[in-house]
């Protein structure tokens, strides 16, 4: 049992350090986004997610990788890391999967439920995906290593689950809601393919 473990611990480890060029350039690719939108005076902004309206839905591909300062950026950055890995620790098909739901599943949510004349950017929509889908697998999967991931997503990054709920100005807790609820339905979906 133990050699299995440490077979699949290594395996992991494998596969987070092959796409480590691939989660830098996501971050770094952000990070330079928001040095543009800084040096714009904010223009990229006007592709967010605007509730309700036609140009509103394109924001849901562009959302993600738009933040309003260097605070929030940094916020997603520290738990884009912990979660990316644990994600990729499980393949890329589940971090690709995962990710495009995400990125549809909250920025619809924050499209159709978000207050009017709001515009809604950020990747928290889609870490909230990844922290739902993390924290599902162990139970709909029940084997020891995803049980054991999802018991230190909770612990570690739980208390995130709060921003679901509508209890901070300015934080579009519809994105962090709907991208909560896809990763829980994606986990699902995988165990029924499975």
């Amino acid at each position: 049992m133990a050699t299995t473990l440490q077979k699949r611990g290594q395996t992991a480890l494998v596969r987070v350090k092959e796409n480590a060029g691939m989660l830098a350039t996501v971050v770094g690719g952000t990070w330079l986004t928001h040095l543009a939108t800084v040096l714009t005076g904010g223009w990229l902004l006007s592709f967010g997610i605007v509730p309700r309206s036609l140009p509103g839905l394109v924001g849901i591909l562009f959302a993600p990788f738009l933040h309003g300062s260097f605070a929030h950026l940094l916020a997603n950055t520290i738990a884009f890391v912990p979660l990316s890995i644990l994600l990729l620790m499980r393949g890329k098909r589940d971090f690709y999967a995962v990710s495009a739901a995400g990125i549809v599943g909250s920025g619809l949510g924050a499209w159709l439920f978000g207050a009017p004349g709001t515009v809604t950017i950020g990747a928290s929509g889609v870490l909230f995906a990844w922290l739902g889908f993390l924290m599902a697998r162990g139970l709909v999967e029940r084997s020891v290593g995803a049980v054991l991931a999802t018991v230190a997503v909770t612990w570690g990054m739980g208390g995130m689950v709060w921003g679901v709920l509508p209890l901070t100005a300015g934080v579009s807790w519809q994105a962090h809601l709907f991208g909560f609820l896809t990763g829980l339905v994606v986990a699902w979906r995988m165990r029924v393919r499975s």
